[in-house]
């Protein structure tokens, strides 16, 4: 290849190899000057990771922040919170326009960038269908059905050729709100030749179609048409369709909507802006909860994945100020627990349970349908699309070697395997990977942003499996010991195996220690630090079996 050729190359920093954290790098130009455009800036949720003390993980832009010159703006496919929420955090790294369509870019502004202390992020509003020139690229946004208004795949022109990155996507033709997933539109691309397509991986294990919102919307005007009492209904609060087919099957049977929870008023609010809850009457405050008849009411509330501080948790713990349910009333959570989130979810059902709640699920009704495609949606996809190379992105390594697979079925000349820090040339020539660079994560620690080199992670989490031992200990500059060493125990058990108090075997093993060595050895503070941790942590291995993380602090007077 000739030196300074231009070239179009691909690079995720997120989203490839994990889900969540969306954040796609795709650069143009001669290897030392290219230009660069960034599709989705997400966020991902710690829990699931065993992070403690951290609830948020954005991905770690620091390759592109080296070249935020060259970087010429953002493009968010949707508005899930794995596709927009890192923008609020990472936006002021980067500083460039952020385009979007118009839900994305009003929800943007109403849910992150209203927060206290947000920056002022420069947002544009972009038109699907329309095409966009920033610097060598032609971006058009194309629409795609996905479990939130105005989903969009992205097609990205360069003198090297088309490519698409199809975001989050399904064929669904009966989406109750939001796009369809036009097979015309694809076709189209197709017959215009793609050389990559760069492709969620979500649903590739899972054979078949999945079922339409329609279908989810009859099931739900049956469950609560046919329900004796109070009906509460739990969902993602972008789920806009799903909003709008509960409000639709309340209003069919004459029972009026309360909204709860925050960031389901949020979306509520700028899907009436965007229209797609037009002709439905405004949702009741959860306030008038009791005031309306127990046969004449349903509840939207956020929590359906068990977030402890939402409105559904807060119900089944009996600690909301408004809701409350009772025996013969009915929940339903039409959703599905993101892995991880299992256990919260089903403390949840098991609360409502109790208290003689009846639960319904995705388990015994249609209640839910992902958002993403199954393998005979993918198979239309790679029909209209007959890309020259296949990316599988937007999933864990399962999904991501599998799509690989399928893809090579389909009869896609190239296909190539990315992780986070991939750097593929896609054009010209035949695709290759021509560099790993550093990717990686950022977790949100109260007000900071740590990077996962950061000592705060691992420390944690031994303190977590093991507790702590702190000895204090005064030692004057003639190598005198001055006092009783001060000793605590935080997290350890009371006693040990053989009964003995674990307080009174950390002072003996620090007395032991210290009255073992000489003068000359106790003038070296290090030396004792290190003797104390040694001899403490074995002693409380003998009688407990495990080694406690040890601070000791030697003070010099």
């Amino acid at each position: 290849m000739a030196m300074g050729q231009e070239e179009l190359v691909f690079l995720p920093l997120g989203g490839v190899g994990e889900i969540g954290m969306n954040a796609a790098l795709y650069g143009f130009g001669p290897p030392k000057g290219r230009k660069w455009i960034m599709v989705d800036c997400g966020m991902g949720f710690a829990g699931e990771e065993a992070m403690p003390g951290i609830d948020l993980m954005f991905p770690d832009l620091s390759y592109i922040e080296e070249r935020r010159k060259d970087l010429l703006g953002i493009f968010i496919t949707h508005a899930h919170e794995d596709h927009i929420g890192a923008i609020s955090e990472l936006w002021t790294r980067l500083r460039v326009p952020v385009y979007a369509t118009r839900f994305a870019k009003n929800l943007l502004e109403t849910r992150r960038l209203s927060e206290p202390g947000a920056p002022k992020v420069e947002l544009r509003e972009i038109k699907p269908g329309r095409r966009q020139t920033v610097g060598p690229f032609e971006l058009e946004f194309v629409p795609v059905a996905h479990s939130i208004p105005e989903s969009n795949a992205v097609a990205i022109r360069t003198a090297a050729g088309l490519v698409v990155h199809t975001g989050d996507w399904k064929l669904d033709p009966t989406p109750v709100a939001g796009n369809v997933t036009s097979p015309e539109a694809f076709t189209a691309l197709g017959d215009e030749g793609i050389i990559a397509l760069i492709c969620d991986s979500t649903n590739v294990v899972r054979e078949g179609f999945s079922p339409s919102e329609t279908e989810v919307a009859a099931t739900l005007k049956t469950l609560i048409a046919e329900a004796p009492h109070r009906v509460a209904v739990t969902t993602f609060a972008s789920n806009v369709a799903r909003i709008r087919a509960v409000a639709e099957a309340a209003q069919a049977c004459g029972r009026q909507v309360i909204a709860v929870g925050r960031a389901m008023d949020r979306v509520i609010d700028v899907a009436r802006e965007c229209g797609y809850l037009d002709g439905l009457p405004e949702f009741r405050r959860s306030d008038s909860w009791k005031s309306i008849p127990r046969d004449k009411v349903v509840a939207l509330l956020t929590g359906s994945q068990g977030e402890p501080r939402a409105a559904m948790s807060r119900v089944s713990r009996r600690d909301h100020p408004d809701i409350s349910l009772a025996d013969g009333d009915r929940v339903i959570f039409s959703s599905r627990a993101i892995p991880g989130n299992e256990r919260d979810v089903g403390a949840i059902i098991n609360d409502l349970i109790e208290q003689g709640v009846e639960v319904v699920t995705d388990r015994t009704a249609l209640v839910h349908v992902s958002g993403h495609p199954r393998r005979d949606e993918m198979v239309e996809m790679y029909k209209w699309t007959r890309p020259q190379t296949a990316i599988p992105v937007h999933g864990e390594a399962l999904h991501l070697d599998e799509h690989a697979r399928f893809a090579r079925a389909q009869g896609v000349g190239h296909v190539v395997k990315a992780r986070n820090g991939t750097l593929i040339r896609l054009a010209p020539g035949k695709p290759e990977v021509v560099e790993h660079v550093k990717a990686g994560r950022l977790y949100k620690d109260g007000n900071v942003l740590i990077d996962d080199k950061d000592r705060a992670i691992p420390e944690r989490r031994k303190l977590m499996q093991a507790g702590l031992v702190s000895v204090a200990i005064a030692i004057d500059e003639d190598g005198v010991v001055l006092g009783e060493p001060a000793v605590d125990i935080i997290g350890l058990p009371n006693r040990g195996r053989g009964g003995e108090a674990l307080i009174d075997v950390v002072v003996d093993a620090v007395s032991q220690t210290l009255g073992g060595l000489s003068r000359g050895k106790l003038k070296d503070s290090e030396g004792v630090e290190k003797s104390v941790d040694r001899a403490v942590r074995q002693a409380v291995n003998e009688v407990w079996g495990k080694k406690p993380a040890c601070h000791v602090q030697v003070v010099e007077v």
